[in-house]
């Protein structure tokens, strides 16, 4: 399959879900009323999970859909626990991390050596992939990453594992709270102040990196017509001056230094009122002002609400947003947001558990990021990983395994491509389909090729698709006909016609013979005497079958 067959396959699929001309759709944040089954269930794991894994759907069959939603914006579970030291002793470890014990993590110990500072940012990515293959039951994970492509930051240039540890759990920990004060927290990071310059901005010398970034990625957006000005940029980096990163003593905080920052009043443009931030000579002054500044930007409520909205909707929904959808969906939602005071929560609960949400044609309309498509995978054909507490090395060598081939894919987790983020997320008109070309999308098939085929063996131990335990998973795998429906209704979320499933049954689980009984004398055969040439009969026909189905166009469809 070509990227022109894959978009020709998912134009067909859009197309035969279309509503009238005049709208895409025209349904809205009213509450959800109809049906929910499993096909519902999917849809909305595979949008706030990666992947829907088998057993988190039949554990949600059992629930309503406020349940669900609610259990999945209402975390539970405790964080993952923290990277550990991994990596000596590897090929190539020459440089040895001593003041870290083997299986211990490395996150509070200080190290200014640029050896062991990188093998330390190559164990955080991995652990970060351990973190989504083995999510708990929440959005928690899907929301980090949203915040991680949001604040975007790369860890090489951050340089300090450290400090990028510490970036990413302030996004998990505060992915499902209040936007303005996540945006505070942001500002002070320390892997933030590296990243846009901000440990520089001083009253002799200041930086306008953060202070552009702040106004166009963050919170304002570059739509707004009126904006802000050049000016504006200005006089918020004179405001942000002064702050500086402790290097020297975990957990590694920001502090302000009063010497460094320009304690002068900050005159901003009529877009913001004429506000004059007024200049401190005091050891809050940073603060201070910085939250003056937070006050007159979101203040701005209808233009950040809208952004943030558009945001979410199109990381959770769709990427287009047409005149009705900005009316029914983005309007309220930012009204949303602007009623309860930021709070992010709130605004995904009103659009997970909406008719707009669960509309036909918001279903299979996103083409999976490389995270998405490789992660669920692993989860949704339950792929055994080694254990992350006693076999941490070999499991951290997957997971580096895995960030691989997502990264060879155009997603490479902790390094978005700039401060912008993943271009898929924001770039019109493509939007989505920025994520597949002639050279991405060769490596999503091969990826799968190979976990059905014989798998990535490291130190001995395999991960794979195992397609017989997969399949005896299912609730009635004797049936051929219920194995291909059970399986599709995981995996696709774009139908197949009968005539194409009555193909693939014929080809692969029956042999080319027409008879169902083919299938079933094999498989219960297995069964009762699971000895190697039965399973020899069954496996080929499962992988071949199972290979077919991830190859489709409608397998890159979330």
């Amino acid at each position: 399959m070509d990227r022109r067959e894959f978009l020709t396959a998912r134009k067909k699929a859009t197309e035969k879900k279309a509503a009238a001309p005049s709208a895409r759709t025209n349904t809205g944040l009213q509450l959800y009323t109809g049906p929910w089954t499993g096909n519902e269930i999917v849809h909305l794991l595979k949008r706030t999970m990666f992947g829907a894994k088998p057993a988190d759907v039949n554990y949600f069959m059992g629930k309503t859909m406020i349940e669900t939603v609610d259990e999945l914006l209402n975390p539970t579970a405790p964080l993952p626990n923290p990277p550990v030291k991994e990596y000596d002793g590897v090929t190539g470890a020459t440089t040895p991390d001593n003041d870290v014990a083997a299986g211990a993590t490395w996150i509070n110990s200080v190290s200014t050596d640029g050896t062991i500072q990188a093998r330390r940012r190559a164990s955080l990515k991995k652990w970060w992939i351990g973190c989504q293959l083995n999510q708990d039951r929440s959005i928690r994970e899907k929301m980090t990453l949203f915040w991680h492509n949001h604040f975007a930051t790369e860890t090489v240039d951050i340089s300090s594992a450290n400090m990028i540890y510490n970036h990413v759990n302030l996004l998990r920990t505060n992915c499902l709270g209040n936007f303005k004060q996540l945006v505070r927290s942001v500002t002070l990071d320390a892997a933030m102040l590296i990243y846009l310059n901000g440990r520089f901005n001083t009253l002799t010398a200041p930086d306008e990196n953060y202070a552009r970034e702040l106004q166009e990625l963050f919170t304002l957006g570059k739509e707004n017509n009126p904006n802000y000005t050049e000016a504006d940029v200005k006089a918020a980096a004179r405001v942000l001056t002064g702050w500086q990163v402790n290097f020297n003593t975990a957990p590694f905080p920001s502090y302000f230094t009063l010497s460094r920052h320009d304690k002068n009043n900050k005159q901003f443009s009529s877009f913001f009122n004429n506000t004059i931030i007024t200049g401190r000579n005091s050891a809050t002054a940073g603060t201070e002002e910085l939250d003056d500044l937070l006050n007159m930007i979101f203040n701005k409520q209808v233009e950040v609400s809208r952004f943030i909205a558009k945001k979410l909707y199109r990381f959770f929904v769709y990427s287009e947003i047409d005149a009705t959808t900005e009316t029914n969906v983005i309007e309220p939602l930012a009204l949303e947001l602007r009623l309860n005071n930021w709070d992010i929560k709130i605004a995904l609960e009103r659009l997970l558990k909406s008719e707009h949400f669960y509309d036909v044609l918001n279903q299979g309309a996103q083409i999976k990021s490389p995270l998405d498509h490789i992660i669920a995978v692993c989860r949704e054909w339950n792929i055994v990983f080694p254990n992350s507490i006693t076999e941490y090395a070999d499991a951290y060598g997957m997971w580096n395994y895995i960030l691989a081939a997502a990264a060879n894919a155009g997603q490479n987790l902790g390094d978005p491509p700039n401060v912008a983020g993943w271009p898929a997320y924001y770039q019109t008109p493509q939007y989505y389909e920025l994520w597949v070309n002639t050279d991405t999308l060769p490596k999503r098939n091969q990826f799968t090729d190979i976990m059905i085929g014989n798998g990535y063996t490291r130190n001995g131990k395999k991960i794979w698709i195992d397609a017989v335990e997969f399949t005896k998973t299912l609730p009635n795998p004797s049936d051929p006909n219920q194995l291909i429906n059970d399986v599709l209704a995981i995996i696709f979320q774009i139908d197949l016609t009968q005539a194409s499933r009555d193909q693939l049954k014929k080809d692969f689980l029956l042999s080319g013979q027409d008879q169902d009984y083919y299938w079933t004398n094999a498989w219960n055969a297995y069964l009762f005497n699971p000895t190697t040439a039965n399973f020899n009969i069954i496996n080929p026909r499962l992988r071949g079958l199972y290979k077919y189905f991830m190859n489709l166009a409608e397998y890159q469809l979330a």
